[in-house]
């Protein structure tokens, strides 16, 4: 044995199998706060970034209405404010899944279509998702 803490600890997800258990964790996040989710959820892995890409999360009936208005950009306003008092529960979760720490998470949602997209700058590169660094372009 290799003591307690390596016994307790669960073995660390990889490849489509963390990617999946990325989306699914994210959408059931959605889910469970905000009353309903996207209709499609991939993520994507390269290097020391995540990105999380949902689309059509449909809107709610309050949302519409004020789209409806003619102010769709108080609804974008809206799900910002939403993802921001959320940040430390969708980081949480990134960092459960990839053992990794969130050094950096940006949110953005757009209408038309409707889409959102979660971005996670992780501390160092995940195992098997690479990328090519250019250090000076000039």
């Amino acid at each position: 044995m290799d003591g307690p803490a390596a016994d307790s600890r669960p073995a660390q997800l990889a490849g489509g199998q963390l990617l999946a258990a990325i989306s699914t964790s994210i959408v059931g996040i959605l889910r469970e706060h905000y009353g309903r989710g996207p209709m499609k959820a991939k993520t994507y892995a390269l290097d020391d970034i995540i990105v999380v890409v949902m689309r059509g999360s449909g809107f709610t009936p309050l949302e519409q209405t004020i789209m409806d208005s003619g102010e769709p950009e108080r609804v974008v306003n809206m799900r910002h404010d939403f993802q921001r008092i959320m940040t430390r529960r969708f980081t949480d979760t990134i960092e459960e899944l990839t053992g990794r720490k969130v050094v950096a998470f940006l949110s953005q949602a757009h209408i038309d279509p409707d889409i959102t997209i979660e971005i996670f700058f992780i501390d160092g590169p995940l195992e098997g998702f690479g990328a090519v660094e250019i250090i000076d372009a000039g």
